[in-house]
């Protein structure tokens, strides 16, 4: 595990000692109002805590609002079994533990697939809408079906180290985006509570007492600065740091190489920093969700993907994260997919074509390939797909055809010609409480944080709907410890 103290991107501390009089004061203070800090907001109120959660924009939803509105959740819960999927949290924990690397939360992992079902039922209860049906593979569903395998659990090696279940469960839609619709149920459920909300409010730094403890926040609100107390903690909720020029290029350089950022504005790492700021670690800030977005329409996964030399580097059928990871960070970001005129397509989302030759010979050639690197390729991929076989991949036999029908097409995908998709995924160190920690494991009294301001439970091998899954969990868990709940649930 990787842990980085304040290298110089912390925001400072406010002193209790210069704070004259607090202009507000609640339980606990929630920063963020995305997923994360609904979720948070809603389990203290409803424990009876005084909470005031502080949003910087106009209105809550965040980047959580953005997305593709799939949350991964399993172990049997009540969609995977109308669907006829059996699945349980030794299943699931075993995916997740094999994929979630490096440095993967043991003690987070455990605790949210031994109690995913019961989020499951948590999120329903408080207003967000399933469907029960089953949709197929893929993180993005055009319909309103709400399973998927939204990962690479059907593919080597996983498939072999834990049974293969569809986990990605998407939000019913009601004539918007899932995104959209999680947040609205979320807010909405916010609003059912005492919870109150500012917003168009920024909070710039936290107040720590002389012993270190967090016992408040400073917040720009309506042109000027207002101080407000915590008595029980602060959450921070604030998102990730994508948006952050100068963090990504101090942490995690190769994300800055990608073209679309999965974020909205307020993903400028703001939280993380104050948690910096405050001593909390942070860890895994090199990590970063990478979609290289190749597999719509599937036909283009029987073909081949191939470094700068010509050579296959991983299995085709792996999903889209799994193999944008491997493309940028292991081949510097310059791939292309070979595929021959049979399962050529116009991929989704769109990329060009770097050239079509009518031999495999002239194609390694028109991209500039060694002599006989690509022929090679392509000769010992071709005689094994004949048999189903791909002994050195172990591609699904699903997607194991031969490559012999001319002409033949190089999909380009390097990162500087296609459309490859980021977000940030480390962030300060919690606990399974959602208590931040300092460098030495030590918990900072009256601090907590959620949802992407965190590393959770991914890092590498993002599986779709880990980061919501993510940040709904344990931004309940941040709300529970502190207002003195039990964490986990009891149930």
């Amino acid at each position: 595990m990787k842990i980085v103290r304040d290298m110089g991107k912390a925001a400072a501390l406010k002193p209790l000692r210069e704070v004259e009089r607090w202009d507000d004061s609640a339980d606990v203070v929630v920063v963020g109002l995305g997923a994360a800090g609904c979720c948070a907001a809603i389990e203290a109120a409803e424990a009876g805590a005084d909470v005031l959660a502080l949003e910087r924009m106009s209105g809550g939803g965040g980047t959580s609002a953005l997305s593709t509105g799939q949350l991964y959740i399993g172990g049997g819960t009540p969609i995977q079994k109308a669907c006829g999927f059996e699945d349980s949290p030794e299943e699931m924990f075993k995916y997740l533990m094999a994929t979630c690397g490096p440095g993967e939360d043991e003690a987070k992992i455990r605790m949210y697939c031994d109690h995913s079902v019961g989020h499951f039922h948590w999120l329903v209860e408080h207003g967000v809408p399933f469907k029960e049906s089953y949709y197929g593979d893929g993180s993005y569903t055009p319909t309103d079906d709400c399973l998927s395998f939204s990962g690479s659990e059907q593919s080597w090696p996983y498939r072999e180290i834990a049974v293969p279940a569809p986990r990605g469960h998407t939000v019913q839609q009601d004539g918007i985006e899932a995104g959209a619709q999680l947040m609205r149920s979320l807010v909405a459920a916010v609003g059912r509570t005492s919870t109150r909300v500012w917003e168009d409010s920024l909070v710039q730094t936290l107040v720590a007492d002389a012993d270190g403890r967090i016992v408040g926040c400073a917040v720009r609100r309506d042109g000027g600065e207002q101080l407000v107390e915590a008595r029980r903690g602060v959450v921070l909720c604030a998102g990730g740091f994508i948006n952050n020029r100068d963090m990504v290029h101090h942490y995690a350089p190769e994300l800055a190489r990608c073209r679309y950022r999965a974020a909205s504005d307020g993903d400028d790492g703001r939280g993380i920093r104050m948690g910096m700021g405050a001593g909390g670690a942070a860890k895994r800030m090199e990590t970063g969700c990478i979609v290289l977005p190749y597999t719509v329409p599937k036909s283009l996964m029987n073909g081949i993907m191939v470094d700068r030399r010509g050579m296959r580097f991983i299995n085709e059928d792996l999903y889209q994260t799994t193999v944008g990871e491997a493309a940028l960070l292991h081949q510097g970001g310059h791939v292309f997919l070979i595929c021959d005129n049979e399962c050529f397509a116009r991929p989704f989302a769109p990329a060009e074509v770097a050239a079509v030759e009518e031999t495999i010979a002239d194609l390694e050639k028109a991209l500039d390939m060694p002599e006989g690197v690509l022929q090679s390729t392509v000769e010992v991929y071709n005689r094994h797909a004949e048999r189903g076989e791909d002994p050195i991949f172990h591609k699904g036999r699903q997607y194991l055809q031969p490559l012999v029908s001319p002409p033949f097409a190089a999909i380009d995908y390097r990162v500087e010609n296609s459309l490859y998709t980021v977000f940030t995924m480390g962030g300060l160190h919690t606990l399974p409480t959602a208590q931040v920690v300092n460098a030495d494991g030590d918990v900072i009294s009256g601090l907590y944080a959620a949802g992407r301001t965190t590393s959770g439970l991914a890092a590498q091998g993002y599986s779709s709907g880990l980061s919501l899954a993510d940040a709904t969990f344990f931004g309940r868990m941040a709300g529970r410890h502190a207002t003195g709940r039990a964490v986990p649930p009891d149930r």
